[in-house]
């Protein structure tokens, strides 16, 4: 056997009658649709019901598959403490997950649980699912902070994990939209909330798994959503086949989007294969603007692209014109990968003789040093974009209202910690959110007074 259903689920706590204590009827469309696939499940008897949920112990660089024989959740966490959810895991299912993921290099696995207990994730879906149905075994796998794409190769594991095993199964991809649809909602309105939701509901709809993996991280980020990848992993479990999907709701009264839609395998179809097709695009698009890039991106490009190649460092090359060979400045390199921040290094003052030097020294750095990331690998290269920030000298200031952040990037210092933010970041729209930021990458208290210092950039893509 194999998947044979799938559905996204809200997880709205209030969606429970003890907690919400009537305020459940304002969604009402969305209990009566997840009624009606809890109903649908039961009919289909699955052995096992695999939650994929965003509140689960959640890794940057790792999927967590919770471990051990059974699990518990209740909602004391919201105020109630007489409902209690329990269930038995599929231990087999589980391991044989772990395994193929590992065969295929995929970081999964039930390696460092912070929490046994239940999310709300899991136990508001499987609330409404064993009102009608309770003969099943459960897998609880978590998101991360990888890339969609990588949540997509998951989902491919998954489902050969299902097929080898033999498992009857329904998948649960638990997730909430935007967080910001209204001004009442729990962080505010943005304008990018419905558009998100707008474009992840036709989606879900018509079930273009490949329209999914294109809405940009930008626009999801604004947007403040938390399911998204959850449908990532689900996707992945129906590559190269055909689906018939519904939107069976939709609605966001609490400035919260919460969509119900079920998905069911209809054949095999190699044609469908999503994610080759994501990538072919990604790697015309960054192809695209290879084409456009001015001297200082390509020659971040190069030295990258070289040490890699060759194990070399790139030498300078001749004939570059004098704003690279001859002048001075600090430098930052930035990488990005299918849209995504990839490693970026840079230099607050210059630390060579010349521009050119400073983008060679800081490319390599921003594609093998930062921290945050893997080093850069070959197989990536083709898919790289490049910017480069020449920064003008700092100038010190008195008071953050000489900060714009458009115009001016800002340095704070506060004895001997120091830290940078670059001007006209996504997402950082306030004088207080810059500085902020730029203590927090110090390692400066929160509190702490500061000294400010401002400089202004020329971008270079």
């Amino acid at each position: 056997m194999s998947i044979i259903k799938a559905y996204t689920l809200p997880h709205p706590p209030l969606a429970i009658p003890d907690v919400g204590r009537g305020r459940e009827k304002e969604i009402s469309k969305t209990l009566a649709a997840m009624d009606e696939a809890a109903a649908g499940i039961a009919k289909l008897k699955p052995e096992t019901i695999i939650f994929i949920t965003p509140h689960c112990t959640v890794y940057s660089d790792y999927f967590h598959l919770s471990p051990g024989s059974e699990a518990y959740g209740d909602l004391s966490g919201f105020g109630v403490r007489n409902v209690r959810i329990d269930t038995k895991y599929d231990r087999e299912l589980i391991d044989e997950i772990s395994r193929i993921a590992e065969f295929n290099d995929i970081p999964a696995g039930t390696q460092g649980e912070r929490d046994a207990k239940l999310d709300h994730g899991v136990t508001v879906p499987m609330w409404f699912i064993n009102r009608h149905y309770t003969d099943y075994l459960s897998v609880r796998v978590s998101q991360s902070g990888m890339a969609p794409s990588e949540h997509y190769l998951l989902g491919r594991a998954i489902a050969k994990a299902v097929e080898i095993k033999g498992r009857r199964t329904v998948i649960i991809a638990s997730s909430d939209l935007s967080h910001k649809l209204s001004e009442e909602g729990p962080y505010g309105f943005a304008p990018e909330g419905p558009e998100f939701d707008a474009l992840f509901t036709a989606a879900l709809d018509s079930g273009d798994f490949l329209s999914m993996l294109q809405i940009p991280d930008k626009l999801r980020d604004r947007a403040a959503e938390c399911g998204y990848n959850s449908l990532m992993i689900l996707a992945g479990c129906f590559d190269k086949q055909d689906i018939s999907s519904e939107l069976m709701s939709y609605e966001g009264p609490f400035g919260v989007g919460y969509a119900v839609a079920s998905f069911t395998p209809v054949g095999d179809n190699d044609k469908r294969n999503i994610l080759e097709q994501y990538v072919e695009l990604a790697l015309k698009a960054s192809e695209e603007k290879q084409n456009t890039e001015d001297g200082h991106q390509k020659l971040a490009r190069q030295s990258l692209e070289h040490v890699i190649t060759t194990g070399e460092k790139l030498p300078v090359p001749n004939g570059l014109p004098d704003e690279l060979a001859i002048k001075q400045a600090g430098v930052f390199v930035s990488i990005h990968k299918n849209g995504r921040l990839r490693g970026c290094i840079g230099t607050i003052a210059p630390t060579t003789e010349n521009i050119a030097k400073e983008i060679i020294q800081n490319a390599v750095s921003a594609g093998l040093s930062d921290t945050r990331f893997t080093p850069v690998t070959a197989e990536e290269l083709p898919y790289l974009v490049y910017k480069v920030d020449v920064l003008s000298a700092p100038e010190p200031i008195t008071d953050s209202g000489q900060l714009d952040v458009k115009r001016y990037g800002v340095i704070v210092t506060s004895g001997g910690k120091r830290g940078l933010l670059l001007p006209n970041l996504d997402g950082v729209d306030t004088v207080e959110d810059q500085i902020s930021i730029a203590k927090q990458k110090a390692g400066i208290s929160g509190n702490s007074p500061v000294n400010l210092e401002r400089f202004e950039v020329i971008r270079h893509g």
